[in-house]
């Protein structure tokens, strides 16, 4: 049952999706949620199949569509696509009442789900009691999740106004100003041998065999262990940096851009098109965009995006920038003070610098260094 109300809901949604991708400007508007609801209603009393199912399943997606074109319209999310079977399935339920979610012991809940009855889950935290609506899905890996709607609080600084640079890179994830060099954790050496294994025998597989889905499901529960320890990873460095620091200073890297494809065309075909795939990869695992969303939402308006400009090639010390002083993709070396240090950190400096003058600034100050005062010197003063 929870599979037919994924496939329902993935039905309205694509049905939505159709009708919009037939508007064009200057022609009569695209029917809107309360028409597609109304069409909804025609469409359960004519197919019995659709009958069998949840209005509530049904009418969430039709409102979750109108949700996604009113973000595509704002500049804010990409125009909805069609959703695939297999792939985010999943539904969501609102109209939660008191008695609906349950618990049952310390790690189990159950929660009641239209046209199913009571399912189980397994507590990993605890569920707010003024939940209204939750979601389930189903990940690649054939595993069912439930995510109930609810706003966790912001976490509070120190109050001590520390500022913290945050470095993201390949080879070291996220370097601090502090000097802690954090990576984020992927699959171990025998686990990414086996996948590559794995990869190359589906490859030889016939398309819409068992073997072939056999081999698809071991992949996705490999690829799904990855995402999960990156996930954490996210998780616990966002809540440290949150709880530690009032000002956390980060690049602001357009990431969409940096990991397109370099393929080119036919007639302008891409160059080191293997190496930019590679370094693509890493850039996408390290999680660097998910890092920076988490922190946003644990540390509203403490978070500072700089320029990205010339950060890795300027000397924290004295602040001469030169692309020489960059020896190494691990080591700095000004070239004109001679100051050492990784270049990693040597960069979160400068980011810890540049954010504590916009904090300074947002604050009413002018963000600028200037003169420090002292007290007169006599050998300076006027006879």
């Amino acid at each position: 049952m929870l599979t037919e109300h994924c496939g329902h809901a993935r039905f309205v949604w694509n049905l939505a999706v159709e009708q919009h991708a037939h508007w064009r400007s200057g022609l009569r508007s695209a029917p809107g949620f309360a028409e597609q609801g109304r069409q909804l209603t025609e469409a359960r009393a004519e197919f019995g199949w659709l009958a069998a199912g949840s209005v509530v399943v049904q009418q969430q997606a039709l409102r979750d569509f109108a949700q996604a074109m009113a973000n595509f319209f704002a500049g804010t999310h990409r125009r909805p696509t069609w959703r695939v079977r297999g792939r985010g399935e999943g539904f969501r339920i609102v109209a939660v009442k008191l008695g609906d979610v349950r618990r049952l012991s310390r790690h189990v809940g159950e929660v009641r789900i239209p046209k199913v009855g009571w399912v189980r889950f397994r507590r990993s935290r605890a569920v707010p009691e003024a939940v209204k609506s939750f979601r389930v899905t189903c990940d690649r890996a054939g595993r069912w999740h439930v995510a109930f709607a609810a706003i966790p609080e912001p976490i509070p600084g120190p109050g001590n106004g520390d500022v913290v640079g945050v470095d993201r890179g390949v080879r070291v994830s996220a370097a601090l100003s502090t000097g802690q060099l954090l990576s984020a954790p992927g699959l171990r050496k025998t686990e990414a041998e086996r996948r590559l294994r794995l990869q190359r025998r589906r490859a030889k597989a016939r398309r819409g065999s068992n073997r072939r889905a056999n081999l698809s499901a071991a992949i996705a529960r490999l690829k799904a262990r990855e995402f999960d320890r990156r996930k954490d990873w996210v998780e616990k460095t966002s809540t440290d940096l949150a709880r530690r620091f009032d000002v956390i200073g980060v690049e602001d890297l357009k990431i969409v851009a940096m990991t397109r494809s370099a393929r080119g065309t036919l007639a302008e075909p891409g160059r080191n098109v293997a190496q930019k795939r590679g370094l693509n990869r890493g850039i996408l695992a390290s999680g660097w965009g998910r890092l920076v969303a988490r922190l946003e939402h644990k540390a509203p308006g403490r978070v500072v995006k700089v320029s990205p400009r010339y950060t890795s090639q300027t000397c924290n010390t004295c602040s001469h920038t030169a692309a020489e002083s960059r020896e190494s993709q691990a080591f700095f070396r000004c070239v004109a003070c001679g100051h050492a240090a990784n270049a990693d950190v040597n960069a979160a400096r400068n980011i810890a610098d540049s954010a504590a003058g916009r904090a300074v600034a947002a604050r009413g100050g002018s963000g600028l260094p200037e003169p420090a005062n002292r007290e007169p010197q006599l050998l300076l003063l006027p006879g």
